[in-house]
C-alpha cells in the first residue's frame, strides 16, 4: 500500500457529472440490469452475509439506484431503520415507483453528506467508490456519520474489469457507467485505511458474470478457492467488509 500514501485519489469528474450521467439513464437502469440479474443480484445476496443486521440498527445504502438493496436488507431482519440515499433525481424517482413506501434522501455531492455525525451503524455502498469524484472525501464522510462500532460493507469493481466492461459495453450496449475509474484493491485499501477504517474482510467475486447459470456458478467455485491470488483480482465485484479503527 506504500505505492498509494501519498496519493490524494482524485478523480478528473465532478459529481455533478455523475449525477447528470444517472439521469440520463434512470429510464433504462432497471431493464438493463434485468438483463444480466444474477450477476447483478449477487450484490445483494453476498451483502447480506457481512451486514450483521440487529433490530435496533440504523442503515444507510448509499447510493440506492432504485432501491432494490432494501427489499433485501428488510428481508434480512425487518425491524432495523434504512435511509436510501442517492444522487440521481431520475433514480429517485425510478425508485418511488417501484417501492413507494422507502425512505429517500437526495445527496448533492459525495464528499459532504447531509447526516449528523455517528448516525448510522451499518452502512452499505454498493458500487458507488469509483463513481466519486474524490473517493477518500466520501470514505471519510462515510466514518464520520457513523457509530464507534459501525460496520462498512462496500464493493466495487477492481482496475482488471474496465477492458472486460468496455467489451461488453461495445457488443451489448447497456446503461453505462458513465464518469468512474475502476480502482485497484490496493488502492481501495490505502483509502480505507486513511479513512480510519480498518479491514476485515476483503473477496473478490463474480469472475463469469455472463453465460449459462451453470458456468457462472463454476466461476464462483473457482474464485472462492482461489482468494488471495491474482485470480481473485478477476473477479468484477470485489467486497471490503470493514469497522471503525
Amino acid at each position: 500500500m506504500k505505492k498509494w500514501e501519498q496519493r490524494n485519489h482524485r478523480n478528473s469528474w465532478t459529481d455533478k457529472e455523475v449525477e447528470a450521467h444517472w439521469d440520463r439513464v434512470a429510464s433504462v437502469y432497471v431493464a438493463e440490469n434485468t438483463k444480466v440479474k444474477h450477476a447483478h443480484d449477487q450484490r445483494f445476496y453476498e451483502s447480506m452475509h457481512y451486514l450483521q443486521l440487529e433490530d435496533s440498527h440504523k442503515v444507510l445504502n448509499i447510493t440506492s439506484r432504485d432501491a432494490e438493496a432494501d427489499d433485501f436488507i428488510k428481508k434480512s431482519n425487518p425491524k432495523v431503520d434504512i435511509l436510501n440515499a442517492e444522487i440521481s433525481s431520475g433514480l429517485m424517482a425510478v425508485a418511488h415507483h417501484l417501492r413507494p413506501h422507502i425512505r429517500q434522501v437526495k445527496i448533492a455531492t459525495y464528499s459532504s453528506l447531509p447526516f449528523d455525525d455517528a448516525r448510522f451503524d451499518r452502512i452499505l455502498s454498493l458500487e458507488t467508490l469509483e463513481h466519486a469524484a474524490d473517493p477518500l472525501s466520501f470514505l471519510k464522510e462515510l466514518a464520520r456519520i457513523s457509530t464507534p462500532e459501525a460496520r462498512l460493507v462496500l464493493s466495487c469493481p477492481p482496475h482488471t474489469s474496465e477492458l472486460p466492461y468496455r467489451i461488453y459495453t461495445a457488443l451489448f450496449g447497456g446503461h453505462g457507467e458513465g464518469p468512474h475509474r475502476f480502482l485497484p484493491s490496493a488502492e481501495v485499501k490505502a483509502m480505507l485505511h486513511k479513512s480510519g477504517w480498518k479491514l476485515l474482510m476483503h473477496k473478490g467475486t463474480v469472475l463469469i458474470p455472463v453465460g449459462p447459470l451453470a458456468l457462472q456458478n463454476f466461476g464462483e467455485k473457482i474464485i472462492n478457492r482461489l482468494q488471495k491470488t491474482w485470480v481473485s483480482e478477476l473477479g468484477i465485484r470485489q467486497f471490503y467488509v470493514c469497522e471503525k479503527y
